[in-house]
């Protein structure tokens, strides 16, 4: 894999972790992917990008049949399904590739979607997870939605919930928890651009970089 190396952040909702990721893949001039890889990912399989979007880090769940109908509707023409049944685990297992096929060519900066997992044998990869107090998660959700505290504490505590589930699902191991990753940031203590600073030199470190 050359010189490449993959930044895997994952992040809680609020925390800006999403903002972190993309300023820190400026600062390191590599590529920044998050909702890329479901385009990408419907790209290469020929799949509507609609069931990367349902699907997106939700656990297994069967997505066609009970969704969509017995038949594939939004297959491109000429494109063979994988397996008789489209469920979360198929999907998965289609970006799982198209992640582990853009870390083989460039270095990247990925944001959740379990690329720590599935670029766990990466010779060169940084695991980073971003979380933030529980009043700087509703107070930024409230500054970039028009909702109130209480509809910013729902989303939060369903985003938890659908993100945990996601990853200690496809991981076996625990979202959000130390042992999970190489560093893990409160990005409240600092603000969004301090802690941007911060992970850099951890990086650097880390990877050796100039």
């Amino acid at each position: 894999m050359n010189d490449h190396y993959v930044i895997n952040l994952g992040r809680q909702l609020g925390s800006g972790g999403k903002e972190i990721g993309e300023k820190l893949a400026k600062a390191l001039n590599i590529a920044f992917f998050d909702k890329e890889l479901i385009k990408l990912a419907s790209d290469e399989s020929g799949l509507c990008k609609e069931f990367f979007e349902k699907a997106d880090e939700r656990a297994q769940q069967t997505m066609l049949g009970g969704l969509f109908g017995g038949r594939f509707p939004f297959i491109s023409d000429g494109t063979l399904p994988y397996g008789s049944f489209l469920n979360n685990d198929s999907l998965f297992k289609i970006q799982s590739d198209v992640i582990r096929s853009l870390a083989e060519n460039q270095s990247c900066l990925f944001v959740g979607r379990c690329a720590d997992y599935i670029l766990r044998d990466h010779p060169r990869h940084v695991n980073i997870f971003i979380s933030a107090s529980k009043e700087a998660r509703i107070a930024r959700l409230m500054q970039l939605h028009p909702i109130t505290e209480e509809q910013a504490e729902e989303m939060i505590e369903k985003a938890d919930k659908k993100r945990s589930a996601y990853y200690n699902y496809y991981s076996y191991k625990t979202w959000g928890a130390a042992a999970t990753y190489h560093l893990c940031v409160d990005s409240s203590v600092m603000g969004i651009d301090k802690t941007v600073e911060y992970i850099l030199q951890f990086v650097k470190h880390k990877l050796g970089l100039a």
